[in-house]
């Protein structure tokens, strides 16, 4: 994929303040190899802080550990956004031969399996400029492309609403052809006063039961920790709890594989390095029972992975951790955390009430004939989703 840059120049907008036409912004966008970005951490964790919409599985310390250890990253490239010459968009992004299965070429946002969120990392303000540079540049470079392809999209958000509004303004066809609703903590209760609106009577007496018997079998505590001391340690009980599960047994364990492996490790390093991880977890003497890291990225966190041990699953360890989770209520930065878990999730899905919209995009693309297509491949899609409700 040749690098190919694209200038774009937005109208001159009118400011609030003083009333006067603003000086016009210079946009421009470029595909770039991924690796020349790891000469722009310090660019790249300051438009994190300004984004529209956070996202830390395309932060720094997650994405470019991602790329530099899961499998064939080599074609892999990222649009550059930038605006006055300073960084203000990152999306990572594939040239894929086949859409599910079916051998349909298409662009779409690259993902892996421990990315949980595929929204582009984009400087607030910069919504509508940046989605139009991705799609000129989609319209002037598709390469064999029939469509633009977004997964993961946080729907009705800054981005998605972004997107759609630019698609109704110039007439260009934007499909939500998936969608799911994932558990999501957001609410202005105390975590005490959530949890006693979220579980009924008969539950929460359970819990405290289960907790008591659990205390009998030795010093119980819970440890709530945002340091970057001990991570790799931490990390270490963490992959061996999950590996001692069903994931393990499964082959699905981070610890399977080395590339989860150092992913892991380095992504939470990196996240702790920088006050955006914290390490929940629920101690029995010195054995953890259970653990949870979490991603903070103000106003939102992310629940990135949990564990515990199914040796004492009758106590529930996991659900107790939940529990004592709900604190993230508590914290002043913090509006909402989205769960990661899949649609229907057994056990977040009845403590965490509310939820997430998240969905797949289908975005047309270059000229007359490209789009013809895409329409044609829209509507058979869209008509077998309606048949499978």
């Amino acid at each position: 994929m040749a690098s190919k840059a694209k200038d774009v120049e937005p109208k001159p907008s009118v400011t609030h303040s003083e009333g006067h036409l603003a000086r016009p912004s210079f946009c421009r966008i470029r595909n770039v190899p991924w690796r020349t970005l790891e000469n722009e951490v310090e660019a790249w964790d300051n438009l994190a802080r300004t984004a529209s919409e956070p996202n830390p599985f395309f932060e720094s310390w997650y994405l470019l550990p991602s790329l530099r250890n899961m499998p064939e990253t080599e074609t892999i490239e990222v649009l550059r956004f930038e605006r006055d010459g300073e960084l203000a968009g990152i999306l990572p992004v594939a040239r894929s031969s086949r859409y599910y299965r079916w051998p349909v070429p298409h662009l779409t946002n690259w993902l892996h399996a421990n990315t949980f969120c595929g929204v582009p990392l984009v400087a607030r303000g910069c919504e509508v400029p940046f989605w139009q540079a991705v799609l000129d540049w989609a319209d002037e470079a598709p390469g064999a492309a029939l469509f633009l392809h977004l997964r993961r999209i946080v729907l009705g958000g800054p981005m998605h609403t972004a997107l759609e509004g630019l698609g109704a303004c110039v007439g260009r066809r934007i499909e939500i052809v998936h969608q799911e609703a994932r558990a999501m903590l957001a609410s202005s209760l105390s975590s005490q006063a959530y949890l006693e609106a979220s579980l009924p009577g008969k539950k929460r007496k359970e819990l405290r039961r289960q907790a008591k018997r659990l205390a009998d079998q030795g010093d119980v505590r819970f440890e709530r920790r945002t340091d970057a001391d001990e991570v790799d340690d931490w990390c270490s009980r963490f992959l061996a709890l999950e590996a001692a599960g069903w994931k393990g047994a499964a082959g699905s364990s981070l610890a399977s594989d080395e590339s989860t492996t150092r992913l892991f490790r380095e992504s939470l390093a990196g996240a702790a390095g920088r006050g955006k991880l914290e390490r929940l977890t629920l101690w029995l003497d010195d054995r953890p029972l259970a653990m949870l890291a979490t991603f903070l990225t103000p106003p939102g966190a992310f629940s990135y992975k949990t564990a515990f041990d199914e040796t004492f699953a009758r106590f529930s360890p996991g659900v107790l951790l939940q529990r004592e989770n709900l604190a993230v209520l508590d914290r002043p930065e913090i509006a909402w955390s989205d769960s990661c878990a899949a649609a229907d999730h057994p056990m977040i899905d009845h403590l965490w009430r509310e939820r997430r919209a998240v969905g797949s995009l289908s975005v047309a693309i270059g000229g007359t004939l490209r789009r013809s297509l895409f329409n044609c491949l829209v509507k058979s899609e869209l008509s077998r989703s309606t048949a499978r409700r």
